[in-house]
């Protein structure tokens, strides 16, 4: 991964979209054209969640309404990327990475880059369909005229609308809004509130074998990561197997679970039980049931929490605004987990919205995708630094880094710069 670390952003200069209009939106909002980095860092299993903290004053919302988009160039390119090994979890393997890029270049110059992940079972698309609609949206910004971010990434919900096409209008959504920080000159998470420039994440350890998982451990405990998230939901028998290993390898490490599904409710407490006769104590255990099964969802909830002092998070049974409003009235799980390919940019934002305003925990993670897609999720989570749980592990995962520039790479930390946007760029010739 030897283009990580590179902070200077090496694309095309731009200019600002009205030197008048960023003067304007700088002053009414305090925010100082040339600002220092806060040194806080957003860490992966905070001991609680943030609202406390408040944002700096320069935000989101403010951009949407003011600042406007003329979209000259659009384009979705395939983003091939092999793994360094086989990516299995529960209900899936995938061998390597077939997502999608999204190109955006306005009429001043600027440029704004998404990715739309594709993981089987997960996602609805696959990479033919996800090209299809990503042209479809692409042609549309080009034949509109000038706009609002905030009209342009409405519009772009119209066009690619509900759970089936969440990926591709995530990765527009996220180019959109990616060109727009570019346009008034400032870094994404400065842009999503400035709490922090930068963020500690876990790491995946897949389904493979106790001696793999163990040989992974004390690898991951030398790069210094201390919250290992562990897939597991395939084989009960195997799974305890390979939590032994890994607890035998990493003494001192922090467990997350992840099931994907992959667990009945009765086998979910049972692994539960089994891990407290090691006394192990998982800091989250994550979507232990079938998406659909809100009932053992929540029971599997009351029981983690009442009896064993686990959290429950709700990942794949969380993937609209309707179904946080229904976790939230229910109980059914203690966190949110946040992917911004189940939902889009906007649908995370409400969701977020929802969870902090009656204090659930939140969760951020990701699909398989490159450091363009987790950049973006690292630079909200380190914006508004209210989640309890960091999972953007994936570019660690990938036997080649694709992006140039964007944010830097120490062990579990993830430093970002006062590069404008999101900092990173593919070269795009390179990928066609």
């Amino acid at each position: 991964m030897g283009r990580i670390g590179l902070s200077q952003n090496l694309q095309s200069h731009c200019f600002l979209h009205s030197s008048t209009q960023h003067a304007q939106l700088s002053k009414a909002q305090n925010f100082p054209l040339n600002f220092k980095k806060p040194k806080k860092t957003i860490s992966a299993c905070m001991a609680a969640a943030i609202p406390a903290l408040t944002p700096t004053s320069f935000g989101f919302k403010n951009l949407m309404e003011t600042v406007t988009i003329d979209v000259h160039k659009a384009e979705g390119r395939p983003l091939n990327v092999p793994l360094i090994a086989p990516f299995t979890i529960a209900t899936s393997r995938l061998d390597k990475v077939e997502n999608v890029a999204i190109r955006i270049e306005l009429s001043n110059g600027c440029v704004g880059w998404g990715e739309a992940p594709i993981l089987p079972f997960v996602t609805a698309e696959d990479q033919p369909t996800a090209l299809a609609k990503a042209a479809e949206a692409c042609e549309f910004l080009r034949q509109s005229p000038e706009m609002t971010l905030n009209l342009a990434l409405t519009k772009i919900g119209d066009v690619l609308p509900g759970r089936d096409f969440a990926s591709v209008r995530a990765g527009v959504e996220m180019a959109l809004i990616d060109a727009a920080a570019n346009s008034i000159g400032i870094p994404l998470w400065r842009l999503f509130g400035g709490v922090s420039s930068s963020i500690s994440t876990d790491i995946t350890i897949p389904i493979v074998s106790p001696a793999e998982a163990s040989e992974l451990a004390s690898k991951y405990r030398r790069q210094g990561f201390r919250t290992l998230k562990l897939k597991v939901g395939k084989n009960l028998s195997g799974d305890i197997e390979v939590l032994q290993s890994i607890r035998a390898a990493h003494p001192d490490c922090l467990f997350i679970l992840d099931a994907n599904e992959g667990y009945t409710a009765k086998e979910a407490i049972e692994v539960l039980e089994k891990l407290h006769e090691m006394e192990v104590t998982p800091v989250l255990f994550e979507q232990p049931v079938h998406r659909d099964n809100w009932k053992g969802l929540g029971h599997v909830s009351q029981i983690a929490k009442d009896k064993y002092g686990v959290s429950v998070a709700a990942d794949e049974s969380c993937r609209s605004l309707a179904d946080a409003k229904k976790i939230v009235q229910e109980s059914l799980a203690d966190v949110i987990n946040i992917k911004l390919a189940k939902v889009g940019v906007l649908g995370a934002l409400e969701i977020i919205d929802l969870a902090r305003s009656v204090g659930l925990n939140l969760m951020i993670g990701g699909m398989v995708e490159t450091r363009l897609a987790m950049g973006f999720a690292g630079h909200l989570a380190a914006g508004l630094g209210c989640f309890k749980f960091i999972d953007l592990d994936t570019p660690l995962l990938l036997a080649e880094d694709p992006v140039f520039g964007g944010y830097e790479v120490s062990g579990p930390d993830y430093n970002f710069s006062n590069a404008r946007g999101h900092g990173g760029f593919l070269h795009w010739d390179s990928i066609a």
